[in-house]
């Protein structure tokens, strides 16, 4: 009987295909890559056309060992590493290396590991895509001359053990000059002004100064506001015009990498680098008990939102029953391809949509369930009808001023009964605000007048959201690498994490100068954006890998020259604490590393004592009379604990706080999350909370008496 060896990347990969191939077809796992260019040496023949010096990468000797004696037994091998350039490049190496000829039909490829797509699949075996494969070895052997030879110029000028990449040194960039507009903004005073209104005994409205002598109200002072206040007390509150509209709202598209990896982020918390491995996990596939293994969504690293008629059809039957005809749009909305070689896959979603998330939740992880459930959401979302929402929008004359509200009513709710698309502002993408049956004309008696002071805000931090949405619109990366670009330029030291938000280090802005003043079009975007199309062109066939290395390394060489002779020694200074390093009596510095801050010893390598720094909060600890701390965690999370630690080990993951708990007397810690900061007391029998803004009364709220209809303040 004739044997088919097929070989993947991954166990869990393997093990869905044996499910589905039967006893003709042995498969195996290379576990990845098998061959790269060394990490010891430069592994880059510029002399010989950039030929590229590739070895057994260390510890896979045995698996190759294990393939190679499998290759013999068969009378046929199919490489079915993932379908983009990446698997494309796995294949052509395990074809060297098992001596397969490469341009025999022996690649196979589908777009998920289902028992439909694997067999079509290996009915239709094709050579190795060279022009993939190409495009794949050029981006890493532009990597290559980037980092080995800039790397190098960092430990001379500035310090030693830093590196410098291609496509990281532009996002570093990106976070850098971002934190310069923050620096260098200054904040502008202006204040709001809202009316509370009433209607008869119940009826309330809130409405905002819009306009003032038909102008746009711009208040820019607590002066100005105090004028208009004291103008508004003999004035007539009268709806003086009401508009309504309809409008639809669309669904979002299906996920893209990046988009999965922002929404995975604003609705989950996930990092760009968990979405990407449970993801992964997710598409390899998992046990479901009776069924087997099954993957569960389709292939995670692309561009395209386009999805297959099948997939289509199979969602349109499913939303008719689940939730009637009226859900299923008469047209779909679809979005044009963005570039030539990113529409090769389909968007990201479940395999089969009948496969609901609660009906698989026993055979899932937590993780692995959040993130199918917002990808099954997403897709099923996706292709149902847009929701019908009615606008309503009130003017309310006073005098010369116009005060507005604006309410929405959802007369058809669509897509919005699967899912609602999360926003980076972190306002609630789905809230709807009602207003009260008004007529034009009507007259609204004055409750209160609230103003608010206001400050313009700077530019936010980037997250990794919004820095993998800014990645993607500059093109710059591809799918397959904005997580490891958020991974490389944390791990790095050259920026931090705090609070979700990116913040660069000391040592980052200086290295983002130095490569802006001296390697200009390497950390430029536009540059940048354009060797990626590049890569594109020599996977469609209309340009050569050499000639575009060859293009960019001899400006690049030059200005290596230059920058060798002209920049001086960089000094970047560690901060020197009054802790004593216990085994050599020095003063020990804070350095930064993945995790942020810590103390090491400035003696190293001959000491290598390093330990955390705790970062005092100047509150007791309730339970002994040390003092709370910072610390860190192994993965990096900030809690506080006690500075007598091992001896008390009272500990809390939210800020602790000065304030008590008026029910029981124990701490109160700060607790934020989109929706406010809330104080929690820590005794969890009590489970007291208290709004944080409720006694932090920054407004001067105006009521106004019902008795006398005269306004004070309070």
């Amino acid at each position: 009987m004739a044997k088919t060896l097929v070989i993947v990347e991954s166990p869990a990969k393997a093990k869905s295909l044996s499910k589905f191939l039967g006893k003709k077809y042995t498969v195996k796992a290379s576990m990845g890559h098998v061959r790269d260019l060394p990490k010891s040496q430069f592994g880059v023949d510029i002399q010989e056309g950039f030929k590229p010096k590739y070895i057994t990468i260390r510890g896979k000797g045995d698996i190759i060992k294990e393939l190679k004696a499998a290759t013999k037994k068969a009378d046929k091998v199919l490489l079915a590493s993932d379908p983009d350039r990446e698997g494309e490049a796995i294949a052509w190496h395990l074809a060297h290396v098992l001596n397969i000829d490469e341009r025999d039909p022996c690649r196979i490829a589908f777009n998920e590991i289902t028992k439909q797509a694997v067999q079509q699949a290996v009915k239709h075996p094709r050579p190795v895509d060279r022009r993939k494969v190409d495009a794949q070895q050029a981006r890493r052997i532009l990597d290559r001359l980037v980092g080995y030879n800039l790397s190098p110029l960092l430990w001379r000028k500035v310090k030693k053990g830093l590196s410098a990449g291609r496509v990281q040194s532009v996002a570093m960039r990106l976070i850098c000059e971002r934190e310069e507009e923050i620096q260098a903004f200054e904040p502008e005073e202006y204040w709001s002004l809202v009316a509370k209104l009433v209607k008869g005994r119940t009826g309330s409205l809130e409405v905002k100064l819009h306009k003032i002598d038909g102008q746009k109200a711009h208040i820019p002072n607590e002066a100005r506001v105090n004028e208009i206040r004291d103008d508004l007390q003999n004035e007539t509150f009268e709806v003086a015009k009401i508009s309504r509209r309809e409008k639809k709202r669309q669904p979002a598209l299906p996920f893209t990498t990046s988009s999965m990896q922002q929404e995975a982020y604003r609705k989950l918390n996930f990092t760009a680098r968990k979405t990407m491995m449970v993801a992964q996990q997710l598409y390899e596939g998992l046990d479901l008990g009776k069924e087997g293994p099954v993957g569960l969504v389709t292939y995670i690293r692309t561009d395209s939102t386009r999805i297959s008629e099948t997939a289509e059809q199979e969602a349109d039957a499913f939303i008719i029953e689940r939730f009637g005809a009226q859900y299923v749009p008469g047209e779909k909305r679809r979005a044009a391809p963005k570039g030539r070689a990113q529409d090769a896959h389909e968007a990201i979603r479940p395999t089969s949509v009948q496969r609901e998330p609660e009906g698989i939740k026993q055979f899932l992880t937590r993780d692995q369930y959040r993130l199918y459930k917002l990808i099954w959401e997403r897709f099923v979302a996706s292709q149902m009808s847009p929701a019908i929402i009615e606008t309503t929008g009130v003017d309310v004359q006073a005098g010369k001023y116009v005060f507005r509200a604006t309410g929405s009513i959802v007369k058809f709710d669509g897509f919005m009964r699967v899912y609602i698309e999360g926003r980076d502002d972190e306002e609630e993408a789905g809230e709807i605000k009602t207003l009260p049956e008004l007529k034009e004309g009507e007259q609204l008696k004055l409750r209160a007048l609230v103003p608010k002071q206001h400050f313009t805000q700077p530019p936010p931090r980037f997250t990794d959201a919004t820095l993998i949405k800014t990645l993607e619109e500059k093109g710059i990366g591809r799918p397959s690498t904005y997580a490891p670009i958020v991974d490389t330029i944390l791990k790095r030291g050259y920026v931090v994490r705090e609070k979700k938000n990116f913040y660069p280090t000391e040592l980052g802005l200086v290295v983002v100068d130095l490569l802006k003043k001296y390697f200009y079009d390497i950390i430029d975007v536009e540059f940048t954006a354009e060797m990626e199309q590049k890569l594109d062109d020599v996977e469609e066939g209309d340009a050569n890998w050499v000639n575009i290395i060859e293009d960019f390394y001899i400006p690049f060489k030059e200005l290596l020259e230059v920058a060798d002779q002209e920049i001086e020694q960089i000094q970047v200074e560690d901060e020197v604490t009054d802790e004593v390093c216990e085994f050599c009596g020095r003063n020990m510095v804070i350095k930064m590393g993945r995790y942020g801050k810590f103390l090491a010893c400035p003696g190293f390598p001959e000491c290598r004592n390093a330990k955390p720094l705790l970062e005092p909060t100047g509150i007791s600890c309730p339970n002994c009379q040390g003092e709370l701390v910072l610390r860190r965690s192994k993965k990096g999370r900030k809690f506080y604990g006690c500075s007598n630690y091992p001896e008390c080990e009272f500990v809390v993951w939210d800020k602790p706080t000065k304030r008590k708990c008026s029910l029981c007397n124990s701490m109160m810690v700060l607790k934020e999350n989109k929706k406010g900061r809330l104080y929690q007391c820590i005794n969890k029998e009590c489970g007291n909370k208290l709004e944080a803004a409720d006694d932090e009364m920054d407004n001067h709220e105006v009521t106004v008496n019902e008795s006398n209809d005269t306004a004070s303040a309070y």
